[in-house]
């Protein structure tokens, strides 16, 4: 990797760490600078502005990461929802860069920034869209394989895994712990058993 690519995914790196803590409104660009120790023209060689930095991330670092972590996981063959349960276990408990007083980064993305600006708006709802229909697919392929009881609706069925996921990572954020996702996980694996 050459010195500026080197450079310019450190620079995303670092920015997508500050602002899953900080938020995104609130980090500043002499925030990312002093984290990153790079220079304010190194920054400007590689984004025009603050904007264009955080639509980066986005489409280089946290749709890379909702790739490994949400989709990857669902397309193998086997059980479906055994794969959405131990997918929801990692990322609740297993994953060590999730914090529960942090949230989910996508969430937190999808909620400080849609409303102002369409372009994250887009982008976000680009990876929403690929998750949501890797589950639905997962789904259907289940129900063909006979895992997945054939009146069950896929649509449904991963709108509430979706929603229950988000809104788990808020209440950790309020409490500051894990006792609301191992709650979430213990009626989610009810909840999954039920549509076999």
């Amino acid at each position: 990797m050459k010195k500026a690519e080197a450079t310019r995914l450190t620079i995303l790196q670092k920015a997508f760490e500050l602002i899953y803590v900080k938020g995104y409104q609130t980090t500043s660009i002499d925030d990312i600078l002093a984290t990153t120790q790079v220079t304010k023209g190194a920054f400007y060689y590689h984004f025009k502005n603050k904007d264009e930095m955080g639509l980066a991330i986005i489409n280089e670092v946290l749709k890379p990461t909702m790739t490994e972590s949400f989709i990857l996981p669902l397309q193998s063959q086997g059980d479906p929802l055994e794969f959405i349960y131990d997918m929801m276990y990692h990322l609740l408990i297993g994953n060590p860069f999730l914090k529960p007083e942090f949230g989910c980064p996508a969430s937190n993305m999808t909620q400080e920034m849609t409303p102002w600006n369409a372009d994250f708006g887009r982008a976000m709802n680009e990876l929403v869209v690929e998750w949501e229909q890797t589950l639905i697919h997962a789904l259907e392929t289940g129900k063909q394989n006979g895992f997945v009881r054939t009146d069950v609706q896929s649509k449904q069925v991963t709108v509430m895994v979706m929603s229950g996921y988000w809104g788990v990572r808020n209440l950790g954020k309020l409490d500051h712990g894990k006792e609301s996702y191992h709650l979430y996980l213990k009626e989610l694996k009810n909840y999954l058993t039920s549509l076999k």
